[in-house]
């Protein structure tokens, strides 16, 4: 019978396989001595062999000879199914079972020049450049990352490998990342520069500066990525975060009433051109003011962050979510039809009907969502925004006979409920 330490070690190589045939470079999982154990597609594509002509063979099988380096970066010469040769830099991580020692090891693989003592600089460079730098797949995971760029994050090198950039990136700077790297994998642009923020493992906010170019393959089309990633200064910072807090909301983080004017009056100019309808949804929390009065501004603050948070979850990529008042949010997106529309006003109402368990009470999430679309791209950003906030009361109207209780008081059966009445 297999030992437990076994059946996880087992899962974990399910999980890790998983994650390797998502992977555009090429990757591979080896035991301890050195056999193959799995080969995702794109290392297959590299070498010219089929994935069960690798397994349970040993990586120097494919060795022509000649490995430069020793520890985790080795530079290794590869025989390919056609008796070609190339060099490949392989880059190797343990993977740790449940008893804390190497059950298997994660190699990376990216093609470089045949010149062996280019790249042994090109690795004294990488490991010990004074700023951040790192080689990314072109779905944007880590897969290679030097010494300074773990110290900036917090990360050891084991945990960020595998990482995709977004892991550690803000909601609100999701899409311009999002987009820089569409740029870049499309060859749109042979490098794009950012300034963003990067989430410290520990949780605090980081201001970057990252440099991101395409590094291109024998075929000369984007095979990888590579960065410089460089903490702002505090002027910087300063600058950045002021003009950040001139178009966002400071507790929420999402955007405020400017900024969403801005964004409305642009998808109505592009609607023209793309179609569909622009829709704007106006949600209104329920009994927030009770809640401050009762338990206090802490957990109307939090009633506040959780439907923002909800807000976000519902929302999808490129669409706009604010607060624009107390207890006033906005959300602008498009859609095909009045129909998608009046789907996704359902789905954001849904969303803001659910519970969030804290350590001193549950809190309730209740709000009343208006919505408004419009096909004419001359619509009034202010017009629409009053049409959806008008059909929000008139929801909240046609509901009253139905409202909910107001907060409860503690009971000694159950912590104290925070909420918002139903509507």
């Amino acid at each position: 019978m297999m030992r437990t330490s076994e059946c996880e070690l087992t899962n974990s190589s399910s999980q890790w396989q998983l994650l390797l045939d998502r992977a555009a470079s090429p990757m591979a999982l080896l035991d301890p001595c050195g056999h193959f154990v799995h080969a995702n597609e794109a290392l297959c594509a590299v070498l010219g062999y089929g994935r069960d002509s690798l397994l349970d063979r040993p990586l120097d099988d494919f060795t022509a000879g000649e490995v430069r380096g020793d520890g985790a970066v080795v530079d290794r010469r590869f025989r390919r199914s056609d008796a070609s040769t190339l060099w490949m830099r392989q880059s190797t991580s343990p993977i740790l079972d449940p008893d804390g020692e190497p059950g298997l090891l994660l190699s990376q693989f990216h093609e470089i020049a045949d010149h062996p003592e280019t790249n042994v600089l090109w690795c004294r460079v990488f490991a010990n450049a004074p700023i951040g730098m790192a080689l990314l797949d072109l779905d944007g995971r880590w897969t290679d990352v030097n010494d300074a760029w773990c110290d900036l994050l917090g990360y050891s090198r084991h945990e960020m490998l595998g990482m995709r950039y977004s892991d550690v990136t803000y909601a609100q700077d999701q899409e311009h990342g999002s987009a820089a790297l569409a740029d870049l994998v499309e060859g749109k642009l042979p490098t794009v520069s950012l300034k963003k923020r990067y989430r410290h493992k520990d949780g605090h906010p980081i201001w970057v500066l990252v440099r991101t170019s395409v590094v291109t393959g024998a075929d000369d089309r984007p095979a990888y990525l590579v960065s410089q990633c460089e903490e702002l200064s505090e002027r910087c910072v300063t600058d950045a975060h002021l003009a950040h807090l001139a178009l966002h909301d400071p507790l929420t983080g999402l955007a405020n009433r400017a900024l969403l004017a801005d964004r409305l009056a642009h998808v109505l100019a592009e609607l023209e051109r793309a179609g569909g309808v622009v829709a704007v949804l106006v949600a209104d929390l329920d009994e927030l003011k009770p809640v401050n009065d009762t338990y206090g501004h802490a957990a109307g603050d939090l009633l506040l962050t959780t439907t923002a948070d909800e807000l976000l979850n519902a929302a999808r990529p490129g669409d706009t979510v604010a607060r624009i008042g107390g207890d006033e949010f906005a959300v602008v997106s498009t859609h095909p039809d009045v129909q998608a529309a009046e789907e996704f006003r359902d789905h954001v109402a849904q969303r803001l009907r659910t519970e969030r368990e804290t350590p001193d009470y549950r809190l309730r999430i209740r709000a009343s969502v208006g919505l408004a679309t419009t096909a004419d791209p001359a619509t009034q950003p202010a017009a629409l925004l009053h049409d959806a906030d008008q059909d929000m009361y008139r929801r909240k109207q046609g509901m009253r006979g139905n409202a909910g209780e107001a907060p409860s008081c503690p009971s000694c059966q159950c912590r104290e409920e925070v909420h918002g009445t139903a509507r």
